[in-house]
């Protein structure tokens, strides 16, 4: 599964403005719900649930945050990267610039899992997210998105 994808044709948002990590999520429930059609209010009642259990922010100022909901029969997934970073309660304490939403039908397990995957290969990749962080336009966020990895191999 890559992250090409998962990604929404219309999902990446090249300069989200927000405040907090509330208003951040309640702007990406709003951009989902348009996209989806399920109710802005569940999507955002939802990810706060799952913040509560821990959260979301990986560090180096990224965040996924993700959640399974009733009502929707296939992934969604959707990039955000932040104007000015705010905090988001990473593990390094790190305020987060960049935003993965992933949205999952309540039965999708495995594919829920493989699509978290799928976001952490991009995520670990230092060149990818210069590149992103760089990007002076929605395309150019997308080719850094889309990017393949470097082959590891000997």
């Amino acid at each position: 599964m890559d992250l090409c994808d998962l990604l929404a044709p219309d999902g990446i948002i090249a300069s989200l403005q927000a405040t907090s990590k509330k208003h951040a999520l309640q702007e990406l429930a709003g951009l989902a719900s348009e996209r989806t059609g399920l109710d802005a209010r569940e999507i955002f009642n939802t990810l706060l649930q799952r913040e509560r259990l821990g959260s979301t922010g990986l560090g180096r100022g990224i965040a996924i945050p993700h959640v399974k909901l009733d009502g929707l029969d296939d992934i969604f997934c959707m990039f955000a990267r932040l104007e000015v970073p705010i905090e988001y309660e990473s593990h390094d304490n790190e305020p987060v610039d960049l935003l993965f939403l992933l949205l999952a039908p309540e039965h999708a397990s495995g594919d829920h899992l493989k699509a978290l995957a799928s976001i952490s290969r991009v995520v670990r990749e230092p060149s990818i997210m210069d590149a992103m962080r760089n990007a002076e336009s929605t395309d150019e966020l997308r080719m850094a998105l889309t990017m393949m990895a470097p082959s590891h191999a000997a």
